[in-house]
């Protein structure tokens, strides 16, 4: 592991490169500006939905994605972010993807996905929703990401700040357990509840 200071260097190309870092403010003002035009879209997609048991059946909806998000999140940091792939050049993907993010785990910079990933993804899902879904799709993609976004800024605390409260410390323990016990194990970081179920949680330290 090099420095905590330090900054690894993903691509030659200076403009590319500039593409692989956000600042949390930058982060923040992004989706400030993307998650209301999500829901915009939903409930326009959806009949400017006004009434009560529309309101109602749009949150459970939202709930139902934010869940599916917290899966999607624990099934992409095991099977994707950890793949050892045989092939050279999926190993350099695994890396740019996540590999150097354990190898300097505090740079401020890349402790939230940039743009350059979480906007073509979220555009795939958002479409595959819609195709699967209708017009609903619309509001349970507006849970996925919105679940995504709580916790890319979970995940950035918990490398950052303090987290002195309870849940925090919870949080940032289980995550700090992944990076500094054993990287093949709690995989989730606003899910917990899938380490438990799939019997990947850390609860104290292994042999590796």
């Amino acid at each position: 592991m090099v420095p905590s200071h330090s900054r690894l260097k993903l691509f030659e190309n200076r403009w590319l490169e500039k593409l692989t870092v956000i600042s949390a403010p930058g982060f923040m003002a992004l989706w400030a500006v993307g998650l209301p035009l999500i829901a915009w879209r939903a409930w326009w997609a959806t009949g400017q939905t006004t009434h009560a048991a529309g309101i109602v059946v749009a949150m459970l909806i939202c709930v139902a994605g934010i869940m599916l998000w917290t899966l999607t999140e624990y099934a992409l940091h095991r099977f994707l972010f950890h793949w050892e792939p045989a092939s050279a050049v999926m190993e350099k993907f695994v890396f740019i993807m996540h590999g150097n993010h354990h190898a300097v785990p505090n740079d401020p910079l890349r402790n939230l996905m940039p743009p350059m990933v979480s906007l073509p993804v979220g555009g795939l899902v958002w479409a595959g929703l819609v195709a699967l879904a209708g017009p609903a799709g619309n509001w349970l993609f507006l849970g996925w990401m919105s679940g995504y976004v709580a916790y890319d800024l979970v995940h950035y605390a918990c490398h950052q700040w303090p987290m002195k409260g309870r849940l925090a410390r919870v949080l940032k323990t289980h995550h700090m357990r992944h990076h500094h016990l054993h990287e093949e194990g709690n995989y989730a970081i606003t899910g917990m509840m899938w380490d438990r179920l799939f019997q990947t949680r850390i609860v104290r330290e292994r042999q590796a």
